[in-house]
C-alpha cells in the first residue's frame, strides 16, 4: 500500500483526498500556492509545500513545481483530484517516469478519451452507440456545413478537445452556420489551442446520463451504477443524482454494459466516468442513450455514487494504483437507495450569477447532511479559482426523500458577507417538475426569470426586524474578535419599558418599505441568527441572507445605487472610471469598471444626477460592499 501521498489539487476535493488517505493510514502533502497558504487542505495536511503566486498558471497548473515537491517531500504517489492537472496525459507521463506513482488512468487512455473525434472513432469501433454526426478529418466551411444539413437541424458544433461547455454552440437555423462556425473555432484556439470541430445531432429532450467505471491492473473493469445530472447551467452541473431517474432495470443494464466496454476498449485503470446523451421525449430508453466523451478522472460529483453504493472510491483509487485487484466484484455491487448533491458556490444567480469573493466571516453549513468543504467559517473565497463553497449530499430511501432533506439543507445555510445560491438550490429542488423527474439539460434556462428571481424576506421576518428597530433592542456579542457580531434571539411576550411604534420604515437590500409592528414583540417561526454591523443587521431565510437596517442609515452595509451610494458588488480591480467629481451624469451612463474573476463588470448610474464624490482611480482594488461613488440626483441638485 501506498504510504506517503502528495494531492496536486486545492479545496474541497484535496481534503476529501486527504480525510481518507488519513483513514488508511497514509501521510499526505498538500501543495499551496499564495492565495491558499492558510486554507483548510493546508492546515489539514501532515506536510505541505507552497509552489508557487496566486495564479493557477503559476503553481497549480506547473507540473514540474508538483514533481518537485513531491521529491523533497519523499511522496510516494501523486494524487490529481480533479480539473487543473487530472487528465493531462504530459503530466501522468512525467510523474511516472520521475518514478512516482500516478494515483489515475495511464496516459495513452487519457490521450485516446482526450480528443471527442478520436474517442468517438474508439467508442464505434468498439460496439458503443455514439450520437449521430460528424467527425471527420475534413474542417473545410463547405464540408462542415454539408454534415450539418445530412445530420438535420438542430445541430450541435463542439471543439474536438472541448470541455466545460467551451467550444460548443447549437445551431437551429442553416443560415447561421458559418457565423457560428467561426465563433466556435475562435473560442476553441483560444481554450484549447486547436480549431477542429465534430457536428452532432442535437437532442431536443436531452438528458444527461453518466455511469461510473472503475478497473485495475488486473484487467477487470467494473461499473457502479449511474448518475443523472441533467440539472446544469450553460453546460456546467448544478445538482446531481444517483442512481437516474425513471431508469428502468433493461435501461440500466445496457448503458452500464456500453460503459464497461468503453472502458476496456483503452484498458482502463483507475476511477473514470462515461457520460452518455439521452433522448428523454418518449422516457429513457436503450435505442435512445448514445456516448458523448468520458472523463478519466474522479468527478465532482462522486459522493452521490458512494452514498448509494457504500464504497469509498478514493480508497478504491489508492488500492488500485497501489497494484491490488478491485475491493468488489460486479455482482458484490448493488444500489441501496437515493442521493443528491448541490453544489453551493460563491455566487448570486440575481445578479447574473455574479461571484461573490472575499472572507467567510460567518459560515454556517448545514447538519445531518455530508458536507464536502474546502472551507471554514473566516477562511477567504479567492478570485483566482472556482468560488466553490461545498458541496451538500444527501440520502434517502427514496428519490424524494433525498430531495426534501436537500432542499431544507439549503435552506439552512448562512454565509455573510460573502453571497451564495443556497436560495436558489433550495427553489430549484422545490420545483414541482424536478420533484417528478422531469429533467432535462435545459430545464434551468427554461425558467431562469423565475428561478434567479430575487428573494424577498417573509413578512414574518420583516415584521421581525421591524420589531428590532422600533424596540432598539439591546444585543450582547457573543464573539468578541469578530468584526461582526453574531447573535441568536427568541421572542416571548411583552417587552417592559419599550416604547411602542406602530410602523418603521427599513432599508431592505437597499429598498425601502414600510413595516406594521405591534405593540409587543412579534412571535416568529424560531430563533434566528442575525448579524449586525454598525446600523445594520444581516438576517437569515430560506437561504438568502438579508440586509436590513433603519430607513435613517446611510454608508451601511445595506446602502446601494438606490439612495445614490453605487457600491461594488464584489472585492476586484479598478480597470476604468469614466466620470469625474462634479460631471452630470444620465441614467444608465457607465460611471465605473471593475474587473473581477477575470470578468469586467460595468457600474452605471441609478439615475439622472452628478457625481457628487469619486472614491476610485484606476488600478485600485476594492472590496465588496465599499461605495466607489456617490451621486444626487438632477433635481435635487
Amino acid at each position: 500500500m501506498i504510504q506517503s501521498l502528495l494531492i496536486a489539487n486545492r479545496g474541497e476535493i484535496a481534503c476529501r483526498i486527504i480525510r481518507t488517505a488519513r483513514a488508511m493510514g497514509v501521510r499526505t502533502i498538500a501543495v499551496y500556492s499564495d492565495a491558499d497558504a492558510k486554507a483548510l487542505h493546508v492546515r489539514q495536511a501532515d506536510e505541505a509545500v507552497h509552489i508557487g503566486a496566486s495564479p493557477a498558471r503559476e503553481s497549480y497548473l506547473v507540473g514540474e513545481k508538483i514533481i518537485a515537491a513531491a521529491k523533497a517531500s519523499g511522496a510516494e504517489a501523486i494524487h490529481p483530484g480533479y480539473g487543473f492537472l487530472s487528465e493531462n496525459a504530459d503530466f501522468a507521463q512525467a510523474v511516472i517516469d520521475a518514478g512516482i506513482v500516478w494515483v489515475g488512468p495511464n496516459p495513452d487512455s487519457i490521450r485516446a478519451m482526450g480528443l471527442k473525434d478520436a474517442a468517438k472513432e474508439r467508442m464505434i469501433a468498439a460496439g458503443v452507440p455514439v450520437t449521430p454526426g460528424y467527425l471527420g478529418a475534413d474542417q473545410s466551411p463547405e464540408r462542415l456545413a454539408a454534415e450539418a444539413a445530412a445530420v438535420g437541424y438542430p445541430v450541435l458544433i463542439k471543439a474536438v478537445a472541448g470541455g466545460g461547455g467551451k467550444g460548443m454552440r447549437r445551431v437551429d437555423d442553416p443560415a447561421d452556420f458559418a457565423d457560428a462556425l467561426v465563433s466556435c473555432q475562435r473560442e476553441a484556439a483560444s481554450s484549447f489551442g486547436n480549431t477542429d470541430v465534430l457536428i452532432e445531432k442535437y437532442i431536443l429532450s436531452p438528458r444527461h446520463i453518466e455511469v461510473q467505471v472503475f478497473g485495475d491492473t488486473h484487467g477487470t473493469v467494473v461499473h457502479l451504477f449511474e448518475r443523472d445530472c441533467s440539472l446544469q447551467r450553460r453546460h456546467q452541473k448544478v445538482i446531481e443524482e444517483a442512481p437516474a431517474p425513471g431508469m428502468d432495470a433493461v435501461t440500466r443494464e445496457a448503458i452500464c454494459a456500453a460503459a464497461v466496454k468503453a472502458a476496456k476498449a483503452v484498458d482502463y485503470v483507475g476511477a473514470g466516468t462515461i457520460e452518455f446523451i439521452a433522448d428523454a421525449s418518449e422516457g429513457l430508453r436503450a435505442d435512445r442513450i448514445w456516448f458523448m466523451e468520458m472523463n478519466t478522472r474522479l468527478q465532482v460529483e462522486h459522493p452521490v455514487t458512494e452514498e448509494i453504493t457504500g464504497v469509498d472510491l478514493v480508497e478504491w483509487q489508492l488500492r488500485v494504483a497501489s497494484g491490488e485487484a478491485l475491493p468488489k466484484r460486479q455482482d458484490e455491487l448493488s444500489i441501496n437507495g437515493w442521493a443528491m448533491e448541490a453544489r453551493l458556490y460563491a455566487e448570486n444567480p440575481a445578479t447574473g450569477f455574479l461571484p461573490s469573493t472575499g472572507r467567510l466571516d460567518h459560515l454556517s453549513l448545514p447538519d445531518g447532511e455530508r458536507i464536502e468543504t474546502g472551507v471554514a467559517e473566516r477562511d477567504v473565497i479567492s478570485p483566482y479559482y472556482d468560488p466553490m463553497i461545498a458541496k451538500i449530499v444527501s440520502w434517502g430511501e427514496t428519490r424524494d426523500a433525498a430531495r426534501r432533506d436537500l432542499a431544507v439543507a439549503c435552506a439552512a445555510v448562512e454565509c455573510e458577507p460573502v453571497r451564495t445560491n443556497a436560495w436558489f438550490l433550495s427553489r430549484l429542488l422545490y420545483q414541482a417538475e424536478f420533484a417528478a423527474g422531469n429533467v432535462t439539460t435545459g430545464f434551468i434556462a427554461d425558467r431562469i426569470d423565475t428561478l434567479c428571481e430575487a428573494p424577498r424576506p417573509s413578512d414574518a421576518l420583516l415584521q421581525y426586524a421591524g420589531d428590532d428597530v422600533a424596540f432598539d433592542i439591546a444585543v450582547l456579542p457573543v464573539r468578541w474578535d469578530s468584526p461582526i457580531f453574531e447573535l441568536t434571539k427568541a421572542r416571548f411576550g411583552f417587552r417592559l419599558n419599550a416604547k411602542p411604534q406602530r410602523q418603521v420604515r427599513l432599508n431592505v437590500d437597499g429598498a425601502m418599505t414600510t413595516v406594521d409592528v405591534q405593540d409587543r414583540a412579534i412571535w416568529y417561526d424560531h430563533a434566528r441568527t442575525v448579524i449586525q454591523n454598525g446600523s445594520a443587521r444581516t438576517y437569515f431565510e430560506n437561504g438568502a441572507a438579508f440586509v436590513i437596517a433603519p430607513e435613517r442609515a446611510s454608508g451601511s452595509a445595506a446602502s446601494t445605487a438606490a439612495d445614490g451610494s453605487i457600491l461594488s458588488p464584489m472585492p476586484g480591480r479598478i480597470i476604468a472610471v469614466d466620470v469625474a467629481a462634479g460631471d452630470s451624469v444620465t441614467k444608465g451612463q457607465k460611471l465605473v469598471t471593475l474587473e473581477a474573476m477575470k470578468m469586467e463588470h460595468s457600474l452605471t448610474a441609478p439615475f439622472d444626477g452628478v457625481v457628487a464624490e469619486l472614491t476610485v482611480e484606476i488600478g485600485g482594488q476594492t472590496q465588496e460592499g465599499v461605495v466607489l461613488a456617490r451621486l444626487t440626483r438632477a433635481d435635487a441638485a
